[in-house]
């Protein structure tokens, strides 16, 4: 189908019979007074009259620069080629994932599926990379913290590009305390500048909060009011004491006022259930969008006129030509 994208433009059409309502254009010159005009007169045997000469166009040319107009008016329209409607998914959802990087992370109390040990972190990535292959549909964000809280990926599609910058993360990189209140509070932030209504944020820690600017069952209240459903993972062993002891009350007060469920998870099999409870409770959401593709046809009227122009004079060079060769040939 084909739709112009101005058409008002073709009110322009009745602009040249508007034109000619106009005078015409005369422009005067000096000329010499003889006084024998009148034998002159008699001699050439022509009426003197006022002196005006006007150019006419053969019909060739009128009906060339009638179609000139109207294909000039018409591209000025823009004719567009409108295409069938085409569906696509895109994501319905969008997923922030915090991870605690403080130096308790790097203990050495998790193992990878061939029984190897590895750290926390390590750990969390492995299963992260398993999230992501799940969560196909959503967008997934990254968030570390340590002293401060950083973003290290904001909201994407590119679940590889996500995963790359996931492999990029040190233990330390962001100091070594939990501001875990901070966190989510630069969470709430993103989430305000994302235009999806349904926003989730997975947060992972394996220690408390160590001095944020916001505690974190504020944050968290201010995380519901957004309508941001949290769900923490507490990572590690529950007995720890001292700077590094887990606060489960307050990570588990934290999903309770967002929304969201706590898990606990001592090694790397109780994380990936985590993880599988969480895409139960927040299954994959898809947004399908519809849109006609549109394709400017604005050049095909341009190249008529060009073509209409270059058969034109190559039909007079054409003439002009011929008329030589013959009067050379007589």
């Amino acid at each position: 189908m084909v739709e112009l994208a101005f058409p008002w433009a073709l009110l322009l059409l009745p602009l040249p019979l508007l034109m000619r309502l106009l005078p015409a254009y005369k422009e005067s010159r000096d000329s010499v007074m003889v006084p024998f005009f009148e034998k002159l007169v008699e001699l050439s045997e022509q009426r003197p009259e006022q002196g005006a000469r006007i150019l006419r166009r053969d019909r060739m040319q009128k009906t060339l620069v009638l179609l000139t107009w109207l294909c000039l008016v018409l591209a000025a329209s823009k004719p567009q080629w409108i295409g069938p409607p085409v569906e696509q998914q895109k994501s319905g959802r969008d997923l922030m994932v915090a991870v605690d990087l403080s130096g308790s992370m790097e203990t050495r109390d998790f193992s990878r599926p061939d029984g190897d040990s590895i750290d926390r972190l390590e750990a969390v990535k492995l299963v992260l990379e398993d999230l992501a292959a799940r969560r196909a549909s959503d967008r997934l964000g990254l968030i570390v913290f340590g002293d401060a809280a950083y973003l290290q990926t904001p909201f994407t599609d590119d679940h590889q590009v996500w995963l790359q910058l996931l492999a990029e993360t040190e233990i330390g990189m962001a100091g070594p305390s939990t501001v875990f209140g901070d966190a989510i509070g630069l969470a709430i932030k993103l989430f305000s500048e994302s235009e999806s209504s349904n926003r989730v944020l997975i947060m992972l820690t394996d220690g408390n909060d160590t001095g944020s600017t916001v505690p974190p069952i504020d944050a968290a209240k201010v995380a519901a009011a957004s309508n941001i459903r949290i769900y923490t993972i507490a990572i590690g062993d529950p007995t720890t004491v001292g700077e590094d002891a887990l606060d489960l009350a307050t990570i588990g007060r934290v999903s309770e006022v967002a929304g969201g469920r706590s898990f606990q998870a001592l090694d790397r099999e109780q994380m990936r259930q985590a993880y599988l409870a969480i895409a139960e409770l927040e299954p994959e959401l898809y947004e399908t969008v519809s849109f006609r593709p549109r394709q400017s046809l604005h050049w095909v009227p341009l190249v008529v006129v060009l073509v209409l122009y270059l058969l034109y004079h190559g039909y007079n060079a054409m003439l002009s030509l011929r008329a030589r060769g013959a009067s050379r040939a007589a």
